[in-house]
């Protein structure tokens, strides 16, 4: 569910936060790859999954205002 700023954002804006959250989750990719222990792991997961759903709910407000 999107949140009243992340709807007022400008395309660019949202554009620009959309490449971040995809330059996040690629980072800590590298970083799980490179971790050792299961909490650390885990805890990576764990922010991995949060950027991504994050990423996704900006991907469908950006589809959504594509399509008026």
């Amino acid at each position: 569910m999107s949140t009243d700023y992340e709807d007022s954002l400008s395309m660019d804006a949202l554009n620009g936060r959309i490449a971040i959250l995809e330059d996040n989750i690629r980072q800590l990719i590298e970083q799980a790859a490179a971790a050792s222990g299961e909490q650390n792991e885990s805890r990576i997961a764990d922010r991995i999954s949060q950027q991504n759903e994050e990423l996704d709910r900006l991907l469908k407000i950006r589809e959504s205002r594509q399509k008026k």
